[in-house]
């Protein structure tokens, strides 16, 4: 076999990233290709000896007990898909829109929040939205463009509301409490939200033809208190979840396994429990959790052989010797991240970058943990951009026809902007994550 060692660690690197794009372009699956990527530079710099090096690595990854919090939180996503949950909740949501302009608009920024601090899920999260929430705005006359963007980035909110999948992973990748990063990540969440709002009553104001105001419906008391009740069980979710990792009372793990509990015990009271339900629940969650263990698998290998070949080493001071100031470094690598985020998934970007990234970051003396914040909303643009932002596709799946890829990807834009804006404010002003 060719020794691939006499390249030398520049033309190495060169050439592991060549085959890695050139076998992504073909199409076949990420977590294949760096599998594949890892066992070709395995083989070719160190010889079969270096294949056990590789298995131990990727044990490591996927015995973390923290890890069990994934396909946790990926279950809630999937019963909350099967239920009426999501749609009550947005009906009870009526009573904070009301007669405001731009109310449907923000109900459904509103009850985005909610879906996210309930499971961290961002696919189901947009599907249920484009399903309840698109074709109301549409009957009552809102820009196409302001509704799209509202369903889609509002959607997304769960790479940064926690408990968020991607802080997790982020956390076990870089080896910082999950704790701390779902503390860091609160405010920072409900303040790209917030930004949301503004921008909907902003436009809304400017002009009325964009949002027109609903029809006036006047209900009744027990109306009102009908529609509340969609209301107080996600709310009972979210507190019983949310407020059992932030009193201590119970870990990530074991908040999320209550979570489940909690959202099984919704539907039982609402009467749509069933082992329907529950068998294609945990299908998709078996779908969902294999897709992002195999691409676990795949990177910590991948990365696993690169560190011993001495990329990283080579990486992390290429990175480092750009500026000497620690910041230019920092907003360089953000644009790496924003870059990889047009073509790749989070996952694999996660596994991919954190293991060269966050030493760097420790290394400039910048917090871990704030930089898991700012990773998490990179993610965020990540999901809107095109060409190949996840959030799009998934409401086109189930947008009207007349409804293009091409009008998704422009109605994002401002939103990409209110992300880009929320994360320039983090890395100016870092207290908002209190750290």
């Amino acid at each position: 076999m060719f020794d691939l060692s006499a390249l030398g660690i520049e033309f190495g690197t060169l050439a592991m990233f060549g085959l890695l794009l050139a076998l992504l372009v073909t199409g076949m699956p990420l977590a294949f290709v760096t599998l594949l990527v890892a066992l070709i530079f395995a083989l070719g710099w160190f010889g079969p000896m270096a294949v056990p090096l590789i298995t131990s690595r990727v044990y490591s990854f996927v015995s973390s007990f923290v890890f069990v919090s994934v396909p946790m939180f990926v279950l809630m996503a999937a019963i909350l898909d099967r239920s009426g949950i999501a749609r009550d909740l947005f009906d009870a949501m009526r009573l904070i829109g009301g007669r405001l302009r731009g109310g449907v608009a923000i109900q459904t920024i509103f009850v985005a929040v909610i879906l996210a601090a309930m499971s961290g899920i961002i696919g189901g999260e947009i599907v249920l939205l484009g399903l309840i929430a698109l074709p109301q705005m549409l009957r009552l006359g809102y820009d196409r463009r302001l509704a799209i963007g509202v369903v889609c980035a509002g959607g997304a909110l769960g790479t940064m509301v926690p408990p968020s999948i991607v802080l997790i992973i982020y956390g076990l990748t870089a080896n910082v409490s999950i704790g701390a990063l779902f503390t860091a990540a609160f405010i920072p969440g409900f303040m790209l939200a917030s930004f949301y709002v503004a921008y909907v009553l902003i436009r809304a104001y400017l002009d009325p033809s964009k949002a027109p105001i609903p029809e006036p419906n006047e209900m009744t008391t027990r109306e009102k208190l009908s529609l509340l009740k969609g209301v107080i069980l996600p709310i009972l979710v979210v507190v019983f979840v949310l407020g059992s990792i932030y009193g201590g009372i119970a870990s990530v793990t074991e908040a999320s396994a209550i979570g489940v509990l909690g959202v099984i015990l919704s539907t039982i009271v609402r009467g749509e429990f069933s082992l329907t339900l529950m068998k294609n629940a945990a299908l998709q969650t078996l779908s969902t959790v294999g897709m992002i263990v195999w691409i676990g698998i795949g990177a910590s290998a991948l990365i696993g052989v690169f560190n011993l070949m001495g990329g990283i080493d080579f990486v992390s001071n290429a990175i480092s010797g750009i500026s000497e100031n620690r910041y230019v470094v920092l907003i360089f690598m953000m644009i790496i991240l924003f870059v990889l985020g047009m073509f790749l998934d989070w996952v694999g970007i996660a596994l991919l970058t954190l293991p060269i990234f966050v030493p760097i970051v420790m290394e400039l003396g910048f917090d871990p943990v704030w930089f898991g914040v700012l990773f998490c909303m990179n993610m965020q643009m990540s999901f809107l951009s095109p060409p190949f932002g996840p959030a799009a596709f998934y409401l086109k799946s189930v947008a009207p026809k007349d409804i293009s890829l091409g009008e998704i990807f422009r109605s994002l834009l401002p939103f990409i902007g209110l992300q880009a804006l929320a994360l320039a404010m983090l890395i100016i002003f870092p207290g908002i994550t209190g750290r």
